[in-house]
């Protein structure tokens, strides 16, 4: 079983982005900083699930029972329910669940700020690369 927490971190809001990625597996921990595309900071919390997902098939643990866990309520709930209205984040949620239909089991949990603190630093480091 992976565990793997995601967070992204904007500046000014639409801005640059950076995201965290933290991945745990067999007590293992891979910290990953990727800098993400200009945009809202939501927009930024589904880019960086859409990246991690694209890494866990690229690496091929889509027959992994994988928890991820977010700290974005928008993301979360987008997910959970498998729709928007939103006309900017339309294009990530098609992106998401075409990749998602290549995993045994994912599960996508909102869990609180004080939770995710790793993958927050981490997509801080990244948005400081960015800069």
């Amino acid at each position: 079983m992976l565990k793997v927490y995601i967070d992204a971190s904007t500046k000014c809001n639409p801005g640059p982005s950076g995201g965290g990625i933290l991945i745990i597996a067999d007590q293992q921990q891979e910290q990953l900083s990727i800098p993400l595309s200009f945009g809202s900071n939501h927009q930024a919390e589904f880019e960086v699930f859409l990246k991690t997902l694209e890494i866990l098939k690229n690496r091929q643990m889509t027959e992994e029972i994988i928890l991820c866990y977010s700290d974005s309520k928008v993301l979360v709930s987008t997910i959970d329910k498998n729709h928007t209205n939103n006309k900017d984040f339309l294009p990530y949620l098609e992106k998401i669940q075409s990749l998602l239909k290549d995993f045994s089991m994912l599960i996508l949990q909102w869990v609180p700020e004080s939770k995710n603190k790793g993958a927050d630093n981490l997509a801080r480091q990244a948005l400081q690369k960015f800069l």
